[in-house]
């Protein structure tokens, strides 16, 4: 089977223009954290071997960092993953990856749900409504327009 394919809407933003240099709230940091230390707690995924990737917006850049530092992970920025980029232009994307890693996608609503229906229901109107700093895991042989399966879903609020 493949790699799993993480996808995670940034932490809690405050309001303002231009809407790219919008930051994480302190709320949207402290769910960053408690995330990023979540992930860093599983054993039933390999998170040393994670590639984060991230929205170049800075509210995503700031929560991909706080996953990057609980994991001890670099970042990679990825253009194409702002919030109203096309779906099917980040599934192309996944398709071209030829890294045998897991994948953690930070980006936005609304393609975090946008794409995450694509990916399972084979409908880009289909997707998930993302709380922040939520993340949706998916395995697939191939991360391919509904060619996925939902295998988790875990926000903030589900964390103790």
């Amino acid at each position: 089977m493949a790699e799993p394919l993480l996808i995670m809407r940034h932490g809690e933003a405050g309001q303002g223009r231009p809407d790219p240099a919008r930051e994480l709230t302190g709320r949207g940091r402290e769910e960053a954290a408690r995330m990023g230390a979540w992930l860093a707690g599983r054993d039933d995924l390999a998170t040393y071997r994670l590639r984060v990737v991230a929205s170049p917006y800075r509210r995503a850049q700031q929560t991909a960092a706080a996953l990057g530092e609980a994991l001890g992970l670099a970042v990679e920025t990825l253009e194409r993953i702002t919030p109203d980029d096309p779906p099917g232009a980040v599934v192309d994307w996944l398709l071209a990856q030829d890294d045998d890693r897991p994948l953690l996608l930070v980006s936005h609503m609304p393609l975090v749900g946008a794409l995450t229906g694509l990916l399972v229901e084979g409908r880009a109107d289909r997707g998930l409504g993302f709380p922040t700093a939520a993340v949706a895991e998916l395995d697939a042989e191939v991360h391919a327009a509904g060619c996925a399966r939902l295998t988790r879903f875990t926000a903030p609020a589900d964390i103790t």
